[in-house]
């Protein structure tokens, strides 16, 4: 086998986070009734939430705010938008959000399929993921697929975030394997891709949507079935 260990991302690359997300949202709309509070439709919430959510985590992962700014402004960024303010809702949404995103359970199509496939060929498979670590275990616990992977190395464990070059070291250091024996398959082009070509990984862009430009990774798929043709 050309390689001997696998490293996965989770968010939108195994774990569906968008259906997740949608899911926890759309509950939380309901149970605090923020129709009544001036959110005219849950549609509109979570096109701002996503959106504003989007941003934050860039400036997230660049340094610029911390976790805790990241969880309480996406909501109060939200509600402003709407020209509303109530910090207390804001804290409750976020809180709740941290409570029951995690136990969501949507994976992409063929995820256990080729996670099956995977182990059956005996290829050690990792998570390098940027998520909390208590959520992040949470997600793998409550979607059942927590067992299929030896390390679980997150942006808290490593003390680094993806793109950059220590949280990939840290993994390989914790797999005991190199970079040209292993092989990253990830959604996002300037943090999955771009984190692994600087260390000398090979790359699989995993894009069901639109292929963005910018980076050229070693393959590119559209269905997570596709990485079976390449391990």
């Amino acid at each position: 086998m050309r390689y001997k260990h696998i490293f996965f991302d989770l968010d939108h690359t195994l774990w569906d986070f968008e259906a997740n997300s949608n899911a926890t949202m759309a509950e939380l709309y309901e149970e605090h009734n923020l129709s009544g509070r001036g959110i005219p439709s849950y549609d509109e919430f979570f096109t701002v939430y996503s959106a504003i959510n989007e941003k934050l985590w860039d400036r997230f992962r660049k340094g610029y705010i911390n976790r805790n700014e990241l969880r309480i402004k996406r909501f109060t960024q939200t509600f402003l938008d709407f020209k509303l303010c109530d910090d207390a809702l804001c804290q409750t949404l976020s809180e709740r959000f941290l409570v029951i995103l995690p136990t969501k359970t949507a994976l992409f199509p063929g995820a256990i399929e080729v996670l099956d496939y995977l182990k059956d060929k005996q290829y050690p498979l990792h998570l390098i993921t940027n998520g909390f670590e208590e959520t992040q275990k949470l997600k793998l616990q409550h979607s059942g697929i927590g067992h299929y992977f030896t390390h679980i190395v997150t942006s808290e464990s490593a003390g680094s975030l993806k793109p950059h070059r220590a949280i990939f070291d840290y993994a390989l250091q914790l797999s005991n394997t190199t970079a040209a024996e292993s092989i990253m398959i990830g959604d996002t082009l300037e943090v999955d891709i771009l984190g692994a070509q600087q260390i000398g990984m090979d790359q699989v862009y995993f894009a069901p949507g639109d292929v963005q430009p910018g980076v050229s990774p070693t393959y590119t798929i559209k269905s997570l079935a596709e990485l079976k043709s390449i391990l």
